[in-house]
């Protein structure tokens, strides 16, 4: 014992002189900081001038001021976001390889986070990470949310009331932007980030300097969406799908919506790529595909989802751009192009996008579910090929969003029928989460399963909406209305966010250590329900009888209910400070957790609380599957030392259910 804490001793003192050494103390941040001042400011400098070179080379206009040009600006922007890169250092141990410089020899000092500085630099650590992904897509959470009270109260009333129509449609366009882009897809990689090493036994991600650099393109990602408030003619405002021709012809903050989607989807695809290579190669001896929790299950297909799809919507901003930019055609129709072949490429990854939206909740909720009714997954390995099934499916219904775009008419009925094939293996899901909570002993004084079971219901409406807007009729009267406004937010928020939440309630503890307030969470829970079935349900209507979406004025008969809908929606953005003020007190104040509050089974429970630098120090070995509620002795995992069995064996016997 003596000897492991001088050791630990040792390790802390080499910690602290890598911190004054390596960027962790304060004046090594700025440092940091500072080079990434720089390197934007350099590679702006460097877009500038090659911008001006090669037009004057060229015999052009050194300056284009038409309003879909601004090569001058939308240049630097890239080269200055690589350059914050660069200076940051996100990319030196790559350039030393490249260029056979010695690199620095990894003594995995500076592994983890000793002070609040740790979670500002460019570190390697999959919990820091997690912890980085998790609190910047919490505040693109945040500014999604005030977009979204901004429109509702112009909405609260026909006519003007704060903004034109020009702004309105900026407002919306940013909202769906940042809430998709910058808070749902990157949230389920923080949880995941976090929790999916300890869940297979890993020490670490497979590539620990990719997974950092996914995050930090993130934020360069949020910068370039959010400030193209700033730049002459305001902020995107083609929706967050982009159509074009509306897009190669919108102003200069159009452009910031092509480049930006560049970043965001360079750092799903790094994510994805990690994820799958950690999977598939660092479980835990034992740990077959069979013995996988679902979580693991659900991001391995999220992860094919993401490597897959992704390009796609890259390909086709990048291509945008292209025509604002260069005036080439691919979307122009008066140059030869088409234009809705646009609407195909977005659609055949926008569409896989809601589940790559959605698919990493099914997982988190099959978790929270199964630990609070003390019972296995009913249909576990069912549960598995649907997930599965999704990804084949999905990339077969992607034209249900064009049955008004003018597409080819065959082409309806088929995605008609695989749109609707689709819900066959979403209503498995359903079957077994039902099957579960069956007979089982269920705690629904937990705000983790409060959300788990909120999200099935409310989840529920969202599926059966969508099966009616894949009927092509329905679709073609209601396409444009506020139904598919509901349609899309009972799916995206009362579905994707509800599992987030409870996500973050379940690990919250084996996050920070700390327990947050039930009462509150429990409170955060009816006021989130009530708020979002109080916005949402009269969408319904409201789309039924016509009123028509992406609109910053309506017709007066639709006054008294967009009222009430506005005053529910201001209910469902306070109860979200109230989680705020929860998670962050909590942090803070909250009574210690003990390394398995929740007597669940699967590996991260294992370890204390939060979990070591390097996840474990035994090595953990599987032995079964990871719900075995009710069978006396079952454990998933043991440590391979006989202490950390015995601990096991002793552990197991405290979670055995009274």
């Amino acid at each position: 014992m003596a000897s492991r804490t001088l050791q630990a001793e040792a390790t802390a003192g080499g910690r602290r002189d890598r911190a004054a050494d390596f960027g962790i103390s304060g004046e090594g941040l700025l440092w940091n900081w500072l080079r990434g001042l720089a390197g934007t400011i350099g590679g702006a400098a460097l877009g500038f001038g090659l911008v001006v070179a090669l037009r004057a080379a060229s015999g052009l206009p050194i300056w284009q001021t038409e309003q879909t040009g601004y090569p001058h600006i939308v240049v630097p922007l890239i080269t200055g976001a690589l350059g914050f890169l660069l200076g940051f250092g996100a990319f030196d141990y790559w350039i030393r390889w490249g260029f056979g410089v010695p690199t620095r020899p990894e003594d995995h000092a500076d592994h983890g986070a000793a002070t609040w500085r740790d979670y500002f630099t460019f570190n390697t650590d999959h919990k820091v990470i997690g912890i980085q992904y998790m609190v910047t897509t919490f505040f693109f959470f945040f500014v999604g949310g005030l977009l979204a009270m901004l429109i509702r109260a112009e909405l609260a009333q026909p006519g003007t009331q704060i903004v034109g129509a020009s702004t309105y449609d900026s407002l919306f366009s940013t909202h769906a932007v940042v809430m998709i882009f910058l808070f749902l897809i990157p949230v389920f990689a923080g949880i995941a980030n976090y929790v999916l090493p300890l869940m297979i036994g890993a020490p670490d991600m497979a590539f620990p300097r990719l997974n950092a650099l996914s995050f930090w393109l993130l934020p360069v990602a949020g910068v370039i969406f959010i400030s193209s408030f700033l730049v002459p003619g305001g902020a995107f405002d083609a929706g967050w799908t982009g159509y074009a021709p509306l897009s190669t012809g919108a102003p200069l903050g159009q452009s910031f919506f092509n480049v930006g989607i560049q970043f965001a989807g360079f750092s799903s695809i790094l994510a994805g790529l990690n994820f799958l290579v950690t999977i598939i190669t660092m479980r835990a001896p034992g740990m077959s595909f069979w013995r996988m929790p679902l979580l693991v299950w659900a991001n391995l297909a999220t992860s094919m989802l993401v490597i897959a799809a992704t390009p796609f919507v890259a390909g086709a901003q990048m291509m945008v751009l292209f025509d604002r930019i260069l005036h080439t055609n691919f979307f122009q129709f008066g140059g030869g192009g088409d234009v809705v072949s646009y609407q195909h490429i977005f659609w055949f990854y926008s569409h896989p996008a809601v589940y790559i939206m959605i698919i990493p909740g099914f997982g988190m909720i099959s978790e929270v579910i199964s630990t609070f009714s003390r019972k296995a997954i009913f249909g576990y390995r069912l549960m598995s090929l649907s997930l599965i099934a999704i990804i084949v499916l999905s990339y077969s219904v992607w034209a249900h969003h064009m049955f008004v775009s003018g597409m080819f008419s065959w082409l309806r009925v088929p995605m008609m029928l695989t749109s609707m094939l689709i819900a066959v293996p979403t209503g498995i899901k359903i079957f077994s989460w039902l099957g579960t909570l069956f007979f089982g002993k269920i705690h629904a004084d937990s705000t983790a399963m409060l959300f788990a079971l909120g999200f099935v219901v409310t989840f529920i409406i969202g599926g059966i909406s969508g099966v009616m807007v894949a009927i092509v009729p329905i679709d073609i009267h209601v396409t444009q209305t506020y139904f598919i406004v509901a349609h899309i937010h009972f799916v995206l928020f009362g579905g994707s966010v509800f599992t987030v939440f409870a996500g973050i309630y379940y690990w919250f503890p084996k996050i920070t250590g700390r327990m947050y307030d039930e009462r509150l969470g429990r409170i955060h829970f009816w006021l989130t329900l009530i708020g979002t079935w109080g916005t949402f349900v009269p969408m319904f209507w409201l789309g039924m009888d016509g009123m028509p979406r992406r609109v910053a004025d309506y017709a007066s008969q639709f006054g008294d209910w967009n009222l009430l809908i506005s005053c529910f929606a201001f209910l469902l953005g306070a109860a979200q400070l109230l989680f705020l003020y929860n998670m962050v007190v909590s942090w803070r104040f909250g009574p210690r957790a003990g390394a398995n509050p929740w007597h669940a089974r699967s590996i991260e429970w294992l370890v204390s609380s939060p979990p070591p630098r390097f996840n474990f120090e035994e090595i953990p070995r599987v032995v079964a599957g990871p719900y075995e509620y009710g069978v006396p002795g079952a454990v998933h995992a043991l440590m391979t030392s006989k202490e950390g069995s015995a601990r096991g064996r002793r552990t197991e016997k405290r979670r055995q259910p009274a």
